[in-house]
């Protein structure tokens, strides 16, 4: 479906004969690189800097937390301003190479600091640097992919983007095995992906130009600006919202696993396991629904996580735990670029950076909200609560669904 808000119309989207990944343009394929490289080095710094906070640096797990928690809203709220900064400016690489380029600034500090203050301020700017990047980046993927081709590109983008979310850990895994637990050693090798991606994005992405005749936005957060984005953009971030709601933390999978008995060392590799079904199914996913209804794919995904959750929640043991955690990777892939891609065809051109700053802001809070229902449900009456009551949120986010595909039905061809 490609489509635009207002009174605009949302068609179905028919992929032409011999379209596939070889007719997704240059310019998407290294958006996805970027994203793997940036994911490679930022992973492998998180996935050991509460151990090296802890046991180096000698804080506490509530400093952590906090740490972390500051972090993520940071994200969230600068996410809503770089969108709409991107649709001002009509520009969008200028902010993904600034968010970027903030983000492997960062790195060399987490080697260096001697305080927690210094690793504090890093984490900061680097969150301000994912905020900065995110939305103006999705708004470049939606302007530079054919409409016919939009799912397939963010499904590929997010592949990219996901197989350095596990590649990142495997590496720190491997170079502390190789070092001899040397936390500054790996953080120094984490810095070299981080400028890699950033010279890749300046030198290989090319942003199109601007169409002739399209508005200039002076205010994008202005009240009648929101309005223009439409109904139909509204209705799919509540939809986003809801269906957020039901994905909390993947924090709670690796409780899952110890709560099973999983020795500690490999309790990180469900993580990659997930993040395995999560790569290899997201551009398929976004390819297909080029050539079938979205929101049927996006029902799929709803269905994935529902099942994941009764799994979690019934089958015992390590069986169990796998079947949930990979059903769980794969409804990721059937649903994050799928949303994305649904906000590209809802949002008008000159609105999509706001659009997206919007989505990623409200889904990023209900993330936040999420964790938090399931934190206390855990702490409650355990896991089986937490998975059902996610189960509950996704069925309420599957009858949402049903009404945005009756919405976008609707609206004549």
């Amino acid at each position: 479906m490609t489509g635009k808000s207002g009174g605009n119309r949302v068609t179905s989207n028919i992929l032409e004969p011999g379209d596939g990944r070889r007719s997704i343009p240059a310019g998407i394929w290294v958006l996805g690189f970027v994203s793997m490289l940036m994911d490679i080095s930022s992973e492998m710094i998180h996935a050991l800097l509460p151990v090296y906070m802890i046991s180096v640096l000698g804080t506490s797990a509530l400093t952590v937390g906090i740490i972390e928690g500051i972090a993520e809203a940071t994200a969230s709220i600068t996410k809503v301003f770089s969108g709409a900064l991107s649709d001002w400016l009509g520009k969008r690489k200028l902010l993904a190479v600034l968010g970027y380029g903030l983000a492997a600034v960062t790195k060399p500090i987490f080697p260096l600091a001697p305080t927690v203050g210094w690793l504090v301020a890093a984490r900061f700017i680097d969150r301000v640097g994912k905020g900065i990047r995110g939305a103006p980046r999705d708004a470049l993927v939606a302007d530079i992919a054919p409409p016919h081709l939009r799912g397939a590109s963010f499904g590929l983008r997010q592949s990219l983007d996901t197989i350095g979310a596990f590649l990142g850990p495997l590496l720190a895994i491997g170079l502390m095995w190789l070092t001899a637990d040397h936390f500054q050693a790996v953080f120094w090798v984490a810095v070299i992906p981080a400028f890699l991606a950033v010279a890749l994005l300046a030198v290989a992405v090319k942003e199109p130009k601007r169409p002739e005749g399209l508005r200039r936005v002076s205010m994008p957060l202005h009240r009648d600006e929101l309005v223009r984005l439409g109904p139909t953009f509204w209705c799919v971030v509540v939809v986003a919202t809801v269906f957020t709601l039901a994905r909390f933390s993947e924090a709670f999978l690796l409780l899952r696993a110890q709560s099973d008995g999983l020795q500690l060392m490999l309790i990180p590799a469900v993580l990659v396991v997930m993040n395995i079904a999560y790569a290899l199914s997201a551009y398929p996913a976004g390819a297909l629904s080029d050539r079938v209804n979205r929101v049927a794919m996006l029902a799929i995904g709803l269905l994935l996580l529902i099942a994941a959750d009764v799994l979690l929640a019934f089958a015992p043991g390590f069986p169990g735990l796998i079947a949930g955690v990979v059903l769980w990777g794969l409804h990721m892939g059937f649903t994050q670029g799928l949303f994305a891609t649904l906000i590209a065809d809802a949002a008008p051109a000159e609105l999509r950076g706001t659009g997206f700053g919007i989505f990623n802001l409200v889904t990023g809070l209900a993330l936040l909200l999420a964790s938090v229902i399931a934190g206390v449900l855990w702490d409650m009456v355990g896991p089986q609560g937490t998975f059902l009551v996610g189960a509950a949120f996704a069925l309420f986010a599957l009858i949402g669904l049903a009404l945005l595909g009756r919405r976008l039905s609707g609206v004549p061809a």
